[in-house]
């Protein structure tokens, strides 16, 4: 198990928060479609990937770019990377943090807010 900066959790992208809210939205794709709303259940196959495998591949991006930020300050400290290539593969990691964590937020911000919807 990575730990530290190379790991997902350090972002918050593997925390129970984030597992439950992915369990929810696999519970809920399995919920039947009513006809005539252009769902599976009409025979129409959803257009690209799921919401889901959306957000697993763009948590896997984000997890990539700050490891490629990570290395290259460890190569740039070492004297391998020029300053400048070093510095955008800085930014775009904090970029790419600062994206995911503006996503989580607002992802909280409405599970809570589905939470506070009365039934």
């Amino acid at each position: 198990m990575t730990t530290g900066l190379n790991s997902p959790s350090a972002y918050g992208l593997m925390s129970p928060g984030f597992g439950k809210a992915a369990g929810a939205y696999r519970s809920a794709a399995q919920v039947p479609v009513l006809p005539g709303s252009g769902g599976l259940a009409d025979g129409v196959p959803p257009a690209g990937p799921s919401f889901l495998e959306m957000v697993e591949q763009t948590a896997k991006n984000t997890i990539e770019t700050v490891r490629a930020g990570d290395r290259a300050a460890v190569a740039g400290l070492r004297g391998e990377m020029p300053v400048q290539q070093v510095v955008e593969a800085t930014m775009a990691m904090e970029t790419a943090l600062n994206v995911t964590v503006s996503v989580r937020d607002k992802m909280v911000e409405a599970y809570q807010e589905i939470l506070r919807m009365a039934v």
